[in-house]
């Protein structure tokens, strides 16, 4: 059997490809599992890292700021589609699977034209105009957030899945995360993070946090500042006389997410479709801050979806500051009872089945 994944740009639309493809290799050894990406996106680095081979196409995203960069766009597309068209004909997948990134619209598209079972998963609570446009073309359109039933057309496609997640979120042990990560057993640890590259006003605002909640007993508070902010964080934090280690340690970006995960009690970070699926996944409580600067607001949804089950707070980045972000974390530590009943409702948010829900809806199980 041989299987194409396609999705790409971002670890959000990558790692839910890789857990994937790793249960049908898991439950086909002799599979060959194929990703087909851009050379601009992370997949070029994660998905070699992760044990599969890829191919690259030429594709990139709409320009919505200035229109007449499209042209440019529609061009790139064509030659993606020539370029996808020989890729599947030279593989001959059995199916082609598409989990997001502008990269999977010419390879789902020539997929459906060439007659090759495709698939796609929209991780996010409103899909992106990509799986829209492509739901014509796949066999079942499986979804992250059941609130992304209503925005696609054909509803007899739909399948509510949940995100993909790595087995090493569901296995991992907060007692033996703490002793790794060298955190006390009965610590209130806050982990804080913007994604890989940061986030400018979670650190800006963080700063302060850490500045007000360093040197407390029995406080730990990891702050991940990505990579591009890391050394500016630094040498202001050192210019109020905080440096690392203690109860404050400063982070450029996390390797071993579900270590940290695992080992803390709250989570402050922005709302990507991972990221949440992850937080659900370890059962723990959040704030969450979406990005305003995505496409059609897709973190807000994100966050609302959690947010209205009781497992998160939701602040938007316009309402963010230091004061109310210090009073709500203390409210949390404080209020044990609240922080249990948060943490149960984001566990029952979690559909732990999603990669053996898609695997079994692929129609390869024999």
């Amino acid at each position: 059997m041989k299987v194409i994944m396609t999705g790409g740009g971002t670890g959000g639309h990558i790692y839910p490809a890789i857990a994937i493809a790793d249960e049908i290799k898991d439950k086909h050894p002799d599979a060959e599992i194929m990703f087909v990406g851009t050379e601009r996106g992370l997949e070029k680095t994660l998905v070699p890292q992760n044990g599969y081979p890829i191919r690259f196409i030429t594709v990139t995203g709409i320009n919505r700021k200035k229109l007449l960069k499209n042209f440019k766009v529609l061009m790139d597309f064509k030659k993606g589609l020539k370029e996808a068209k020989e890729i599947l004909k030279e593989f001959k997948p059995d199916i082609v699977i598409g989990t997001g990134g502008y990269v999977c619209g010419p390879v789902v598209k020539m997929a459906g034209n060439l007659g090759i079972r495709a698939f796609i998963h929209e991780q996010n609570a409103s899909p992106g105009l990509a799986n829209k446009i492509l739901e014509k073309y796949a066999e079942k359109i499986f979804i992250g957030f059941e609130e992304a039933r209503a925005n696609f057309k054909r509803q007899d496609k739909i399948i509510y899945t949940g995100n993909p997640v790595r087995k090493n979120f569901f296995n991992a042990d907060k007692k033996a995360c703490r002793e790794k990560l060298g955190v006390g057993e009965n610590d209130f640890v806050v982990i804080s993070f913007g994604g890989s590259q940061g986030a400018a006003k979670i650190n800006e605002v963080m700063v302060e946090v850490v500045s007000a909640l360093s040197g407390i007993d029995k406080f730990s508070v990891f702050f991940v500042t990505g990579s591009r902010h890391y050394d500016n964080i630094l040498e202001g934090l050192k210019e109020k006389n905080i440096t690392q280690g203690g109860n404050i340690r400063i982070l450029p970006y996390l390797d071993e997410m579900d270590q940290y995960l695992a080992a803390c009690d709250l989570v402050i970070s922005r709302a990507g479709a991972l990221t949440v699926s992850e937080i659900i996944v370890c059962g723990k409580p959040s704030i969450l801050i979406p990005s305003p600067n995505v496409t059609g607001n897709h973190q807000f949804s994100n966050a609302k979806a959690l947010s209205d089950k009781g497992g998160a707070m939701m602040i938007e980045e316009k309402n963010l500051d230091t004061e109310s972000l210090i009073r709500t974390i203390l409210k949390m530590k404080n209020d044990n009872n609240a922080l249990t009943k948060m943490a149960m409702a984001s566990k029952a948010a979690m559909q732990s089945s999603a990669v053996e829900i898609i695997y079994n809806n692929l129609g390869i199980n024999q």
